[in-house]
């Protein structure tokens, strides 16, 4: 292959290193230029959202190219488990796959199944792949280079999941686990309940069950910097900063709050 930088993903770079990867999520960008973004703020992947923002799938292949060739890891939230776009969006660029509410091994081991290529899973070779340059590559080494870096992440969103969070921990192929705080605690009947004993409980039972089996622990939903610096400390490797959304209102609302406060006491005209 001609540049070997363009075919490891920095997320798992940065696990085998024994670091953390951080994440931004992706609702609101439709071009290449957010994958930029995130690498020039000391991002390692994009997480683009296809469970909750409006998506198609031409934009997040255009995203993912630009992702990847500039070094960050485009990862796609999927819909659902048996989102039918999910081969294509791996045939075009992207690196990994989150897939939500998983709440078995069952569902774990169809994770795997769907995203890595026999004899590990039942993934559909293509004729050419984006992410190759489309050069001809001999299909031994393609599939085997897909699946190392093709990244399956696991979120834990419901008490049913982590009642189960060991045995989905166990299952050979799975990557990440990564806790959803927000839908746990909703399913908790405590919702927004972050730092709570309850969901603290959680995490790092998550954490234990990960360090068990071999997978990287990640963490989303409660943005307190605090927290999150606390339980990188505890063992989480892959954490979602914020969202561009986010990133973007807080940005303008500082601008405007500031700027405010300036008028304030200005000569009148």
């Amino acid at each position: 292959m001609t540049d070997r930088r363009k075919f490891t993903n920095p997320v798992k770079d940065r696990f085998q290193a024994g670091d953390v990867a951080l994440g931004m999520i992706v609702r609101l960008a439709r071009s290449g230029d957010i994958a930029l973004i995130a690498k020039t703020t000391g991002h390692d992947f994009v997480f683009l959202d296809g469970q909750h923002a409006l998506f198609s799938v031409e934009t997040i292949g255009a995203i993912a190219q630009v992702a990847w060739a500039s070094g960050v890891a485009p990862l796609v939230r999927a819909r659902h488990i048996e989102d039918p776009d999910i081969p294509r969006l791996l045939d075009n660029g992207v690196m990994g796959v989150v897939f939500p509410d998983v709440n078995t091994p069952e569902q774990a081991r169809r994770a795997v199944e769907i995203c890595k290529f026999a004899p590990y899973g039942k993934r559909s070779v293509s004729g050419g792949y984006s992410i190759f340059e489309f050069q001809a590559k001999p299909l031994a080494e393609s599939t085997r280079v897909l699946n190392d870096t093709t990244l399956v992440v696991c979120m834990i969103e419901t008490r049913e999941g982590l009642e189960n969070v060991e045995a989905i921990a166990a299952v050979p192929g799975v990557d990440v686990l990564h806790l959803g705080c927000n839908d746990l605690l909703n399913d908790m009947g405590n919702p927004g309940a972050f730092g709570s004993p309850e969901i603290m409980a959680a995490i790092r039972r998550m954490i234990a069950a990960c360090k068990k089996h071999g997978k990287w622990a990640g963490l989303g939903g409660d943005k307190d910097l605090g927290r999150q610096a606390m339980l990188i400390s505890e063992g989480i490797q892959f954490i979602t900063t914020q969202s561009d959304v986010a990133f973007l209102m807080a940005e303008a609302s500082r601008r405007t709050a500031e700027l405010r406060k300036a008028a304030i006491g200005r000569p009148a005209t």
